[in-house]
């Protein structure tokens, strides 16, 4: 089965926007055994979308076309769609209903133009949009296949999930049955984490489970997949591999499964304790906080915190000793042992984390950007520091904070970890 993905979009030609609709895509076309060999990205001219949906019916039976189906000019993908394969537009008149239902709710001007987004192609199936207002379609015309999905992630996404992988099942199935677990790491460089993956499914006997890796922002997500095997065999071959690779290098892994996030797995451990965490941070800015925020549930957990960037605000607000910031820098274990126990005083809570270090690009202290120092302070243990030398080749100011918070939550999971076992 050969498929193509072509993604719509000025914004993405221009750089504008990261086109994660395509990589989101191919994955779930790759878990139906469905091969996604091209991917073409267009603006919203409609002879550029033509000339494309043209070029593709040469070399593959399964055509996606994603984005711009909204009610603004440039959006044309549904009609140049119609008109690349020879169709006409049908108005789907119950979501037609269901939009000027929506503008009267939100007691909101409708534009004429809204009707568009009720279009669909004739003769094809209504893809239902479960989070907004643009329907997508499928169908099948001659010897193709055309699927056209909305461009926001949040529209794309579930419509993908709920409305279109029923139908590739259903049509598109070779009765190969493929299984999958995904595992999250971080701490690891990628071609080293692979390695050391490989070698424990070779040396356990499993390589007929394949491994494959996707850096994403903030982990590694590997995922681990077997086929043409029964349930159950899959479900055994896939817990055997999954022991394999966390004996080799579960001190790196965070999470198996989806919708997994670290500082989410953070904020569920501190649930099952009915802990508290709190922060303390120089370089990172509030940055850590704001990501265990960004975890529904975490007002549980957390109370508030603290950014105190200059060194007299760590002595004013944290209580951290003059004579230790004078004796041995803001860039030191020190520092961060005082601001994480600072912290956690102050807050009374039973985890509290500080961040203290050189973002660059100007040297500190003596010390280069990309040196960071966490300290980690949790209840009824000795506090620890851990010290960052972070890359100087990819040492941006906000690459060194997103990988100094990354580590942060990685070493409170691995602490709360250590105080579970």
């Amino acid at each position: 089965m050969e498929a193509e993905i072509i993604s719509i979009g000025t914004e993405i030609i221009l750089g504008q926007i990261v086109n994660t609709n395509a990589r989101f895509l191919a994955d779930q076309l790759r878990q139906l055994d469905i091969d996604a060999h091209w991917q073409t990205t267009t603006d919203d001219d409609p002879k550029h979308i033509q000339a494309a949906i043209k070029l593709a019916q040469k070399r593959a039976q399964l055509i996606f076309i994603c984005g711009g189906l909204g009610p603004t000019p440039d959006d044309q993908t549904m009609a140049s769609t119609a008109a690349a394969i020879g169709v006409e537009l049908a108005l789907d008149n119950e979501q037609w209903q269901k939009i000027q239902a929506d503008f009267i709710a939100r007691k909101t001007k409708m534009m004429p133009e809204n009707i568009k987004m009720a279009y669909y192609l004739k003769g094809g199936q209504v893809l239902s949009n479960p989070t907004g207002m643009a329907i997508g379609a499928y169908l099948n015309h001659q010897e193709h296949t055309y699927v056209v999905l909305p461009g926001p992630p949040r529209e794309f996404k579930p419509m993908v999930i709920q409305s279109l992988l029923p139908l590739l099942r259903q049509q598109f199935s070779n009765g190969k049955a493929i299984y999958s677990h995904n595992l999250h790491f971080l701490g690891l460089p990628e071609s080293q984490l692979m390695d050391e993956i490989e070698q424990s499914l070779n040396n356990a006997g499993l390589d007929d489970v394949l491994a494959t890796s996707y850096v994403q922002p903030g982990e590694i997500q590997v995922r681990l997949t077997i086929r043409d095997v029964t349930r159950a065999q899959a479900i055994q071959r896939l817990d055997e591999a999954k022991r394999a690779v966390v004996k080799h290098v579960g001190q790196y892994c965070f999470g198996i499964g989806e919708d997994i996030t670290l500082a989410g797995q953070v904020v569920k451990l501190l649930q099952e304790r009915h802990w508290t965490i709190t922060g303390a941070e120089s370089l990172t800015g509030g940055m850590f906080q704001s990501m265990i925020c960004s975890v529904p549930g975490a007002s549980k957990v957390f109370n508030g915190g603290f950014v105190t960037y200059a060194a007299q605000a760590k002595v004013q607000l944290l209580d951290v000793p003059q004579a230790v910031v004078d004796r041995y820098g803001v860039v030191s274990a020190q520092t961060a042992r005082a601001m994480a126990e600072g912290c956690q005083k102050k807050m009374g809570a039973e985890v509290g984390i500080s961040f203290t270090g050189v973002a660059g690009p100007d040297d500190l202290e003596g010390q280069p950007a990309g040196t960071v120092w966490i300290g980690i302070a949790i209840k009824d243990q000795p506090t620890q520091t851990k010290q960052l030398h972070l890359s100087r080749k990819m040492a941006t100011r906000q690459w060194i904070r997103q990988r100094s918070v990354q580590m942060g939550l990685l070493f409170t999971y691995w602490a709360l970890q250590n105080k579970t076992n």
